[in-house]
């Protein structure tokens, strides 16, 4: 509007001009002049404004099809580059949604899909274990053993279901962790009482190290879970004779918790993926579902802190547990 202000009276000025200059055919040539000029230029921008909406319109429907950013010479100024620049905005946030969207929905999908394969195994096995409880020849001895295999069934399906609770509640960060000072002690008095008879009936030497004032921040029943899921882990993998060593420093802003073990270690193509829900790597134990360290790795995650760990086939694994220090 402002443009076609300053035309007219450029048109204008050059009639005066004209006029004072006593030129009447001046006049009239110039305003002719100006005249087709200004519907040259008129007819000019409708055609350019037509083919940006054009454009516009076209992008707008690519942009329906499937959520995609097609390249598009937008405008640089005006009300066309504003609203293409603003919907630009917007298809790049839906996008982002539904990426968002479409990624839990694929890991909601392979959650269920695990979770539905680990208790298949389980409840087939009770199932059948019941149906042969019901044969009347069945001797009470075998009645009995049965009935044992049945509860240790049973007891194995209600952890899973528990550690696949927790871990599902921590991934969304729903359960919440306590800050609370939680010392190292504590931790490990807790896992020689739960993992002593344990690593005891296997032959291993469960070892602990740690300063009496060492500390960090944090929730001691979940901090205490994840590093007994860890400890668990190696005494499982250390034939007997050999041993499991926990030991801790600390400085001025983390305590390390270093759990070693001189077992069979871990082979390095299946180091990167250990700690990943399910995981079994080809020395796992026919009774492990691969849930006991991603957990772990969760639980510590979910205190700020990380889980690294070092390992050779045959030569033994240490992990490495970093925490913040009690302030």
């Amino acid at each position: 509007m402002l443009r076609n202000h300053v035309e007219i009276i450029t048109v204008l000025i050059a009639a005066v001009l004209c006029l004072i200059l006593r030129e009447p055919a001046a006049v009239c040539i110039v305003l002719a002049l100006c005249i087709a000029a200004l519907l040259a230029e008129r007819v000019f921008s409708r055609m350019l404004l037509r083919r940006r909406i054009r454009k516009l319109t076209d992008y707008i429907s690519a942009v329906q099809d499937d959520l995609t950013l097609p390249d598009m010479d937008s405008a640089k100024e005006g009300e066309l580059g504003i609203l293409h620049s603003e919907i630009y905005k917007v298809v790049a946030l839906l996008r982002e949604q539904y990426s968002t969207e479409k990624k839990q929905k694929q890991y909601m999908a392979d959650m269920l899909a695990d979770i539905s394969h680990q208790l298949k195994t389980p409840l087939t096995a009770i199932q059948l274990m019941t149906e042969l409880l019901e044969a009347p020849e069945l001797s009470t001895e075998n009645r009995l053993e049965y009935a044992e295999k049945i509860d240790s069934q049973l007891s194995r399906t209600n952890w899973l279901i528990r550690s696949l609770l927790t871990l599902s509640q921590l991934e969304a960060g729903v359960l919440k962790m306590k800050e609370e000072k939680v010392l190292l002690t504590d931790i490990t008095d807790t896992l020689t009482d739960s993992l002593g008879i344990m690593a005891e009936l296997r032959g291993v030497s469960l070892e602990t190290d740690v300063p009496e004032d060492a500390a960090v921040t944090g929730d001691r029943h979940w901090l205490t879970e994840a590093v007994m899921n860890i400890v668990k882990n190696c005494i499982e993998h250390t034939s007997e004779g050999g041993w499991v060593r926990l030991r801790a420093e600390s400085n001025n802003m983390v305590t390390r918790i270093f759990i070693s073990d001189n077992g069979s270690g871990i082979d390095s193509k299946d180091l990167p993926y250990i700690f990943d829900r399910f995981y079994k790597a080809e020395n796992a134990s026919v009774q492990s579902v691969g849930i006991g360290l991603a957990l772990a790795r969760q639980i510590i995650c979910s205190h700020d802190g990380s889980v690294e760990v070092k390992s050779e086939k045959g030569q033994g694994t240490e992990f490495t547990v970093s925490l913040y220090r009690m302030g």
